[in-house]
């Protein structure tokens, strides 16, 4: 017999992989070299890389701020790097319902936009 998967599993459990790892590398900081055209092999490395040279902040950080400006719950988080400058985009599900984003800087925690 199966159960129907929650739709919610495989994305629940990719945030939760990475808020793990973020969390751990917050943990754990060290100072990397890292110069600014490296590639990194993979998506989560750039990111790794980015908090442990202080150019982001702690994923705890970040939701803290979402969490104050947007109540809800957090459905998708992105990091991304737009003009050379780090974002979340933070998706949320609203108590009326409402799916909204906010995007933060990554380093100041300022917030860029609330949709």
């Amino acid at each position: 017999m199966t159960f129907p998967r929650h739709p919610r599993t495989r994305q629940t459990a990719a945030i939760g992989a990475v808020i793990a790892v973020l969390i751990a590398a917050g943990a754990t900081m060290q100072p990397v070299a890292w110069a600014k055209d490296d590639k990194c092999k993979r998506e989560q490395d750039c990111a790794l890389q980015a908090l442990k040279s202080g150019e982001i902040r702690p994923l705890t950080d970040v939701l803290a701020v979402a969490r104050e400006k947007l109540p809800g719950e957090v459905i998708k988080i992105e990091l991304d790097r737009d003009d050379g400058v780090w974002v979340y985009e933070i998706k949320v599900l609203t108590d009326s319902g409402k799916r909204r984003e906010i995007e933060i800087n990554a380093q100041t925690l300022a917030v860029i936009k609330i949709d």
